[in-house]
């Protein structure tokens, strides 16, 4: 595989993962009836998921808009407003920034071609590569989208539909879960 195969492969797994935890994220805050839970938090310490949507699509904003050519960390970002108890939303808002901050993602990442993936972009000043930056961020973004099943799933209690394997369906052939499909590349 040369190196302009393995940008395009590395470039459409990425997208695959990123539009998994998008939809991972989704199931999960829709398996959440009350809609006041959304803000729930477990103790003072803890975030909520609307927190957590908040801090998602505040990070998604800030790194993927003139990703190759600005600096990540954008001065208009207010990163301390994202975890702040005031700003609370409802459910359509919640799902509003929540697909204008993915919306930043895939329209700052399919638009990439092979030759980018070597290229050197800044985040807070830091110098990465283009690889090194998209997998800084499915990191970040699993370990929230994770957060927010773990919430979702304590939230949802006994009516919980797992995403997976659900508890003692580990036998092939008796669960039904089907992976979700790449996303089309334009």
């Amino acid at each position: 595989m040369g190196d302009s195969d393995t940008g395009a492969a590395y470039l459409g797994a990425a997208l695959f993962e990123l539009d998994r935890l998008k939809r991972q994220g989704e199931r999960a805050i829709g398996q959440v009836v009350d809609d006041g839970a959304l803000e729930h938090r477990l103790d003072a310490e803890s975030n909520s998921i609307g927190i957590l949507v908040r801090h998602l699509a505040g990070n998604m904003r800030s790194r993927w808009t003139d990703f190759l050519t600005s600096d990540g960390e954008k001065p208009t970002r207010n990163r301390e407003s994202e975890f702040d108890l005031s700003t609370a939303m409802s459910r359509a808002q919640l799902l509003a920034v929540w697909e204008e901050g993915w919306g930043c993602v895939f329209a700052a990442i399919r638009p990439l071609t092979s030759a980018d993936v070597a290229a050197r972009v800044l985040i807070r000043g830091e110098e990465l590569s283009v690889l090194e930056a998209i997998n800084r961020q499915v990191s970040h973004y699993a370990g929230h989208v994770g957060q927010i099943v773990f919430l979702a799933k304590h939230l949802a209690g006994a009516s919980w539909q797992s995403q997976s394997i659900p508890r003692g369906k580990s036998v092939a052939g008796t669960w039904a879960y089907k992976a979700p499909k790449a996303p089309e590349r334009s």
